[in-house]
């Protein structure tokens, strides 16, 4: 199956793309968008592009596991994307995802604003491996 992942913000969205038979996880791209209602139809011109078979969201959750009060907006939103596209929504952990991306961006030589428009994306790309890593 291939996989939209996607990493919601409040100012950033990124998304990946992988497969589950190859393992293979590349960052996309990051949706700078001012609305909910954005960011959807970004995600859906996508989803049109990329044809991936499903959806994995990054869920914040709470370091003990149980879920955050964004939780709720990632799982409303999930359920928006599902009934615009037709295809299943998975929810994944996001916990310490963008610190992994931080991690990853330490010492690369580039700028704030660079790290900060590919943090997102690899984010997502983090939420996606750890979702084909339990699948």
């Amino acid at each position: 199956m291939k996989y939209l992942a996607i990493d919601l913000g409040a100012r950033r969205t990124g998304l990946a793309i992988g497969d589950d038979l190859t393992g293979v996880v590349t960052p996309l791209k990051v949706i700078h968008a001012a609305s909910e209602s954005m960011v959807l139809d970004s995600i859906l011109d996508q989803i049109d592009s990329q044809a991936p078979t499903a959806i994995v969201i990054g869920l914040p959750l709470n370091m003990d596991g149980t879920e955050s009060s964004g939780s709720a907006g990632a799982r409303r939103f999930g359920e928006k994307l599902s009934e615009a596209c037709g295809l299943q929504v998975h929810f994944q952990d996001e916990r310490l995802t963008s610190f992994a991306a931080e991690q990853q961006l330490a010492g690369s030589g580039l700028t704030h604003d660079q790290k900060k428009n590919l943090r997102d994306a690899l984010a997502a790309a983090a939420i996606l491996e750890d979702f084909l890593g339990q699948s």
